[in-house]
């Protein structure tokens, strides 16, 4: 995954060295000086470090941007962090767009604008590790102590087969052990029945053990 990250302070460090070990590519927007030059030293792997304003589209640019699956916007002022995320989620059609919020009174305002958003600064890089790491996918619930996993796969194209005009829901193979439930839009969300479509940008559900979720990830994420 591509994954582009504004603000290289302590969270934005931690959160670009843990997806770097695990052989994600990463891009770095620092405005100071200082700290975007220790970055340029102290990361390892594939990465870039760009010296400029998150909140400036053409820097965002130079970040890789247009090939991002993901945004991160890690700096201590919330509105710097709400206008990078908007830029990156309006201008540059970013799939997925996460904030951190430093002040819990302004959740609000970025749930209200489509934000996802985290506000405790003791757990900040933890989820969005998560939530970046696993690629649109995540564990809404876990049941039966563990074994079998409720998954939200958010599809990032559908291919049609020769003939179609769209794809049924019903007509995804998946591995036994997976069900598809349900089908979730941007304004509804449906139970799987025989006329249930799904096209890109929706978000799969499914129920399945939870040894199959990488394999599951990997089908819807290439239809």
């Amino acid at each position: 995954m591509y994954i582009v990250i504004a603000g290289g302070g302590k969270i934005g460090e931690y959160l670009a060295t843990t997806l770097l070990s695990s052989g994600n590519y990463v891009a770095v927007i620092e405005e100071d000086v200082t700290t975007a030059d220790r970055l340029s030293a102290a990361l390892e792997g594939r990465y870039l470090v760009v010296c400029g304003d998150g909140c400036d589209s053409r820097f965002q640019e130079d970040a890789g941007i247009r090939k991002a699956d993901a945004f991160v916007a890690t700096t201590g002022q919330d509105d710097d962090n709400l206008v990078s995320c908007e830029i990156a989620q309006r201008v540059f059609n970013v799939p997925r767009v996460i904030a951190r919020v430093n002040s819990p009174k302004n959740l609000r305002i970025f749930r209200e604008v489509g934000i996802e958003c985290v506000s405790s600064t003791t757990l900040i890089a933890k989820l969005i590790e998560e939530e970046t790491m696993l690629g649109s996918i995540s564990v809404a619930s876990s049941l039966t102590s563990g074994n079998v996993a409720l998954l939200e796969v958010k599809v990032p194209r559908v291919r049609l087969h020769e003939g179609e005009e769209v794809r049924y829901a019903r007509g995804i193979e998946l591995p036994d052990g997976a069900i598809l439930v349900a089908i979730g839009t941007n304004d509804d969300v449906e139970v799987v029945g025989s006329d249930t479509t799904i096209k890109a940008g929706d978000t799969a559900i499914v129920a399945c053990d939870s040894d199959l979720t990488d394999e599951v990830r990997a089908i819807l994420r290439n239809l």
